[in-house]
């Protein structure tokens, strides 16, 4: 990556910040760390080996991706696809104004503040190429970090609705996620449901791979 500028540095300090007060924790090399502060941490890392010439808009919108997630709970929406898609809105417009709020603080322009906030929303992921490289990171972090918990929470799930669940999350990425996803070191049945998805979506994907914002 490009060397980052003073007020690049003090904003993803910011960030991190924002992210400690995080009540949840997760437990990194024996110790338990605030859950946010850590996946931001992740996404910095997945970003740096995928797209190490990340301009600092990126960057900021990476690590902010997730910015005080839990201020919007879940139970405060319903149940079912409608309710996690309002949440999921609620969120990213959540995310949006917190970096934005510190991106200003440390004199960044309005057209910078404004781009990371598209970055953070998703806007047009399969047009715009910050956009689809920042999806394509938070899919393989999922897929690396978190994928065996999901797994865990929804036991319930047969491999048919999981392989469902990669294939949609598949189509979102271009043939450079793909590439990064199908790299990591995966436990067995996270390997096998993965590649099933791929199989599954095979057609898909080939038509999407002549489109990609890569």
């Amino acid at each position: 990556m490009t060397e980052p500028s003073s007020r690049f540095a003090a904003v993803i300090a910011a960030i991190d910040a924002a992210n400690a007060d995080d009540p949840r924790k997760t437990t990194v090399e024996g110790a338990a760390r605030p859950y946010e502060v850590v996946y931001a941490q992740r996404m910095t890392e997945r970003l740096g080996v995928m797209y190490p010439d990340a301009s600092e808009v990126l960057r900021i919108a990476a690590r902010a991706q997730h910015i005080r997630r839990w201020d919007i709970a879940r139970s405060r929406y319903p149940e079912g696809r409608n309710g996690y898609n309002d949440w999921r809105k609620a969120c990213r417009e959540h995310h949006s104004e917190v970096v934005g709020d510190i991106m200003r603080a440390h004199r960044y322009s309005g057209g910078e503040i404004a781009r990371v906030g598209a970055l953070v929303k998703k806007m047009q992921i399969k047009k715009d190429r910050e956009s689809q490289a920042l999806e394509n990171v938070v899919d393989v972090v999922f897929l690396e970090h978190y994928f065996d918990d999901f797994l865990a929470k929804y036991s319930a799930y047969d491999d048919a609705k999981i392989i469902d669940i990669l294939g949609k999350t598949l189509r979102k990425m271009s043939p450079k996620g793909h590439q990064a996803a199908l790299a990591l070191t995966l436990p067995d049945r996270t390997r096998r449901l993965v590649m099933a998805a791929v199989a599954r979506e095979a057609d898909t994907l080939a038509k999407l791979a002549k489109v990609a914002a890569d």
